[in-house]
């Protein structure tokens, strides 16, 4: 693997005989490192958000896995 740093972006190379899905897992959490990069909340602060989020979303959808 090659890094490669310039003034505005970072370039990886790797080989091609890399799996299609560990290249695609690698892609997708440095679009969120990227999308996150401004975030000032603190991980628990994130895992509180989303148990709650997780909690309300199973109120409303219960009956319908609960048969």
């Amino acid at each position: 693997m090659i890094v490669e740093r310039t003034s505005n972006e970072i370039l990886l190379k790797v080989s091609p005989n890399i799996d299609k899905f560990g290249i695609q897992r690698v892609v997708e959490y440095l679009e969120y490192l990227e999308m996150t990069s401004h975030f000032k909340a603190k991980q628990e602060d994130a895992d509180k958000l989303a148990d709650e989020l997780n909690e309300n979303w199973w109120k409303e959808n219960r009956d319908r896995f609960l048969k």
